[in-house]
């Protein structure tokens, strides 16, 4: 399972991150490339405890949503927590650098210790972290054939 923490793969990410352009199509949804880099640095501020997250409603308990959510293909589509759907345009170039860096800050926290919480899977460890925002840039870069 890949990472951010795994060089080679954090590799690919930052340089897939590199190739998106303001002007990028999307294969699916309604973000454009600024959005998209918007929504995912919510994500990345969560992990690195820079922003709170909010109790999301889920269909499942998180116990047993979160394995569900790491361990298998996301849909297009797929559900995300209201705070995080992009509902206005945002600076590209500023996006983009601060998605590499929090995609360092984030490589650079131990895996081990305290990590926050998540709002619909609950109590999270450096690794599942690691590998969700690793599986959240993937999902959102292949978006925009990157």
């Amino acid at each position: 399972m890949a990472t951010l923490h795994d060089t080679h793969a954090r590799g690919g990410i930052v340089a897939r991150i590199r190739s998106v352009r303001p002007d990028s199509i999307r294969q699916w949804g309604t973000m454009s490339p600024d959005r998209m880099l918007w929504h995912v640095n919510q994500g990345l501020l969560v992990a690195v405890g820079r922003l709170p997250m909010a109790k999301i409603p889920a269909p499942l308990p998180g116990f047993l949503l979160k394995p569900l959510v790491l361990n298998l293909p996301w849909p297009k589509g797929a559900p995300t927590a209201p705070e995080f759907v992009a509902r206005e345009d945002h600076d590209f170039a500023a996006e983009q650098q601060q998605c590499l860096q929090l995609v360092a800050e984030l490589a650079g926290l131990p895996l081990t210790g305290e990590w926050p919480r998540h709002g619909a899977f609950g109590p999270m460890t450096g690794p599942q972290w690691s590998r969700l925002e690793h599986k959240h840039l993937d999902h959102h870069l292949r978006q925009f054939s990157a």
